[in-house]
């Protein structure tokens, strides 16, 4: 498996969308209208955008970026998705890893928004804590700078 920083999205990232709203995910068709209208491109200050492929299959994506909902130093993990076919063999987890050591050289803490059950237990088991926000339900906190 590979997990690699990115600055362009990836040709495969249409067939990543649609397997995401297959299953009622429509947070990569969002990622990829602001990447193509220039809103969103994880290019400030600490931000980033990793995908995550097998065999040089594109199997899953994740940015981090600044948290505007909060003070300075906080990152918010965004547009996180693995394929089904890959979960369960640690593609998330080393995902998450590698967007947190980009994050803890930027910021104190990451917080991040799921709605789904599945969601909530696998930040859990990736050591964020439940946080009670009207904008956020995990976070975890990094080293202080």
């Amino acid at each position: 498996m590979e997990i690699e920083q990115i600055t362009h999205l990836p040709p495969q990232m249409a067939a990543l969308e649609k397997e995401a709203v297959a299953e009622g995910f429509r947070f990569l068709t969002r990622l990829i209208s602001d990447w193509n209208s220039g809103a969103t491109r994880f290019d400030a200050p600490g931000e980033c955008l990793m995908a995550a492929y097998l065999s040089q299959q594109l199997v899953g994506i994740g940015g981090m970026s600044v948290d505007p909902f909060t003070p300075i130093r906080t990152g918010r993990l965004r547009h996180m998705y693995v394929t089904p076919t890959s979960r369960g063999q640690q593609v998330g987890r080393r995902l998450i890893n590698a967007l947190l050591a980009h994050a803890s050289m930027h910021f104190e803490s990451v917080r991040l928004y799921t709605d789904t059950f599945g969601g909530t237990a696998f930040y859990l088991r990736c050591g964020f804590a439940r946080t009670e926000d009207a904008q956020a339900t995990h976070i975890v906190q990094l080293r202080k700078l």
